[in-house]
């Protein structure tokens, strides 16, 4: 999703550049730092940095830290700082540069005190959103995951991560979820839906994940996985059932198919036409 390249120069091998197609990250990078050591620099964004592989120190706020693969780093914008891996087989790591405005510009100063968090949870879910930027068609889900992220950003630099929990309205959850069923086809940005609900799209997210027990992009995924799947039952050919009912492309539509029945939708319709009994494959969901 987005535009990428792939390079290979001094001291960087295994190189991934994108550009996403979504507001509030101006850029993916995905590297392994053998040798180069970056020296003293800023950026205008904040960068959100996850570790695969070995270490790195680095000096911020002219105080000394260090980053490990389990941890997540956070520096803010226009502070200087710099990098070093520590470690004969250098560093692999993955970076997201998020706006400025993505989080309160207010707390560049709790981020140059404390830039390093470790938190599985919010590891976990960088990860996801690494993920999701890069499949086609997955707008949504990298927009929601991107909110859940910055939610939980913002609550580390508030130290406010032991607050109570917060009180959704559900009905909000329910105009998004009839929203996500009028654009099953089309779909929906989760800013266009939080602008036409007049709500904060980290709160919409929120809220439809507490009301629905899933975030909105899994709602949205599953709604389009049973229409594709009434498609094929009526006789469309798998590829003009993902275009139908709003998937990327084919392989869109195989990949999330077979993830939540069990089988690719090719076989799902080669078993329709022949009567194959499909029960050791998967249970009708």
């Amino acid at each position: 999703m987005g535009s990428g390249r792939r390079s290979e120069r001094d001291g960087h091998a295994d190189t991934v550049v994108l550009k996403p197609a979504i507001d509030g990250i101006a850029e993916v990078f995905h590297t392994h730092m053998r040798q180069h050591a970056y020296p003293m620099h800023t950026h205008r964004s904040w960068t959100l940095l996850i570790i695969d592989s070995g270490t790195v120190r680095y000096d911020l706020g002219r105080h000394e830290h260090g980053a490990l693969n389990r941890t997540v780093t956070l520096l803010p914008p226009h502070v200087p700082h710099n990098g070093t891996p520590t470690t004969e087989q250098g560093l692999r790591k993955r970076v997201l540069y998020l706006e400025p405005e993505q989080i309160d510009p207010d707390l560049v100063g709790s981020a140059v005190d404390h830039p390093m968090f470790d938190d599985p949870l919010l590891r976990h879910r960088i990860h996801q959103l690494h993920g999701a930027l890069f499949q086609p068609g997955e707008q949504l889900e990298a927009e929601s995951r991107l909110a859940l992220v910055s939610e939980r950003l913002r609550q580390h630099l508030l130290d406010d991560l032991e607050a109570g929990p917060v009180t959704d309205d559900p009905g909000l959850a329910d105009r998004l979820r009839d929203l996500l069923d009028a654009r099953t086809v089309e779909g929906i940005s989760l800013a266009g839906a939080a602008a036409l609900l007049h709500a904060h799209p980290v709160h919409l997210a929120r809220a439809f994940t507490r009301r629905f027990g899933m975030p909105p992009h899994q709602y949205l995924v599953g709604r389009r996985v049973d229409l594709a799947r009434r498609l094929i039952l009526e006789g469309r050919a798998p590829a003009h059932a993902a275009a139908d009912s709003g998937f990327h492309d084919q392989a869109h539509l195989n990949r999330h198919f077979k993830r939540v029945l069990g089988l690719p939708p090719g076989r799902y319709a080669r078993a329709l036409r022949s009567g194959t009994d499909l029960s050791g494959a998967s249970g009708r969901p």
